[in-house]
């Protein structure tokens, strides 16, 4: 994503990888809309698009408090959405919304270091959802530690979750890998627990949408479930994601907001239900990476160590 003189701009991640086409937002409004209906998504790159409708609405004389609404209420569960717009109230500058963009990748380019020294060689990986450089806004935060392991040589192979019901595995994990060269089978998110049985998995490593204080992660729905078959096989799970995204004020994940999306996502006709995120609890996850380096439990001391950091 870029910011222009008269538009913010994005790769519209709903049409990868068929296509590479951009939007363009004129307006704080239409950047809200373009959040919600996930032409960009993923945490950190959430509160990037966020930073920078803030600095064109104030070059354009927006109302900065109606601009401020429309963007918080446009994606309920990151958090990073929230601190970028925090950040922004006493600086709606454009350089201050392009230096959160710099810091952002940056962070995900340390954590992913700290993540890839965890692995060892031969490692064959299974993540979920997209947490590369689509969803930070550069670098990638899941999907780039397996990218900083690649590079290390300590990276064998990676299971792509498809992630239904909007497939951002199959879609936009497997196109960054693609790109990277990187070793790697999109597999259908049932698969997960036959390949772990058959010792064809190492660890799982995905991002984060919110954490809370005591550790509790919310991430795509789908999360969970991995964790508890992670548990079940005893391998690692490594939730790779910046500081940014460690919400100290939710002492738990039973206060993090849940989006329900539209239903017309799973099918046309009958009813249905589509929460777009679950939580999985703290005791389930080995470690939590940020850019401060790996937090391990107890959480609540070593989480308020990297928001501090």
């Amino acid at each position: 994503m870029r910011l222009e003189e008269d538009a913010v701009v994005f790769l519209d991640q709903r049409r990868l990888p068929l296509e590479e086409v951009e939007v363009r937002c004129a307006t704080s409004a239409e950047v809200a809309e373009a959040i919600r209906t996930m032409v960009v998504r993923g945490a950190p790159a959430i509160g990037i698009a966020a930073a920078y409708a803030i600095a064109l609405a104030a070059d354009r004389g927006e109302d900065m408090s109606s601009a401020d609404r429309v963007l918080r209420e446009s994606r309920p569960t990151a958090v990073n959405l929230a601190w970028a717009l925090d950040e922004m109230r006493d600086d709606p500058s454009r350089e201050h919304a392009r230096r959160i963009h710099h810091e952002e990748v940056e962070r995900c380019r340390r954590m992913s270091a700290h993540t890839a020294a965890l692995l060892s060689p031969g490692t064959r990986a299974l993540t979920h959802c997209n947490a590369g450089g689509l969803a930070t806004g550069g670098y990638g935060s899941a999907v780039g530690a397996l990218l900083a392991a690649w590079e290390g040589g300590v990276l064998q192979h990676v299971w792509v979750d498809e992630t239904r019901p909007l497939l951002q595995g199959a879609r936009l994990t497997a196109w960054e890998l693609e790109a990277a060269s990187i070793p790697h089978a999109v597999i259908a998110d049932s698969a997960a627990a036959s390949l772990m049985a058959a010792g064809q998995v190492d660890c799982v490593i995905t991002g984060a949408d919110r954490i809370a204080a005591n550790g509790d992660t919310a991430n795509k729905i789908g999360t969970y479930s991995l964790a508890v078959l992670a548990r079940h096989h005893d391998l690692p799970l490594y939730v790779v994601a910046p500081s940014t995204t460690v919400d100290l004020a939710m002492p738990s994940g039973a206060g993090i907001p849940i989006e329900e999306r539209d239903p017309a996502e799973i099918t046309a006709r009958f009813a249905a239900r589509n929460p777009a995120f679950d939580v999985t609890p703290a005791e389930l996850i080995a470690a939590i990476v940020t850019e401060s380096g790996v937090h391990r439990a107890p959480f609540q001391q070593s989480l308020a160590g990297a928001v501090a950091a």
